[in-house]
């Protein structure tokens, strides 16, 4: 089990997980896009943070091997690379659903029903319990502190797409409308 930094972002990697063989992600044209943000940057630790979305972008998660890769690329440790992806919950450090849902639990949308509105998340995905990816594969539902959006309880994040006013009725219709 991983845990996030948030309280209520318990992420397990599925039960049948395990490491693949690393295929490297910094070749050809990712490479160049790589370079041209390491010339943005006064070292190469700081461009840690875009490296690693680069990897996320790529595969959907960012594996251990991935880790390794960037530590190699902006001469860091793997340990470094690993302590600053694990502290930051925006970076999956296992297979998540294609769909990744975030909805805020904190006071005032708990408040407004945000355990009803991640109950319905569960309920419509399949997922059935927080952090574990659907069987179809296409959804993992996570609890996160603050989306910043306490006027517009419940705030729910759809991978990039940022979602206000969210009810059960609403999170069932917007699981049915995913393709």
């Amino acid at each position: 089990m991983t845990y996030g930094p948030n309280a209520g972002s318990l992420v397990r990697p599925p039960a049948d997980h395990h490491e693949e063989a690393h295929t490297p992600v910094f070749v050809g044209e990712r490479r160049e896009q790589l370079d041209v943000i390491l010339s943005r940057y006064p070292t190469k630790m700081a461009a840690l943070l875009p490296a690693l979305w680069m990897v996320q972008d790529a595969r959907g998660w960012v594996s251990e091997g991935a880790m390794e890769e960037v530590a190699a690329v902006l001469d860091l440790t793997p340990a470094y690379v690993k302590g600053v992806t694990s502290f930051y919950t925006m970076y999956h450090q296992h297979p998540v659903g294609k769909h990744f849902i975030q909805v805020c639990t904190t006071t005032p949308c708990n408040v407004c029903g945000a355990e009803d509105v991640v109950q319905a998340f569960l309920d419509a995905t399949g997922c059935g319990e927080l952090g574990l990816t659907s069987p179809d594969g296409r959804f993992t539902v996570i609890e996160v502190e603050c989306l910043g959006a306490c006027g517009f309880a419940t705030p729910v994040m759809i991978n990039d797409e940022f979602i206000e006013s969210v009810t059960p009725e609403l999170a069932r219709r917007i699981v049915t409308e995913r393709d």
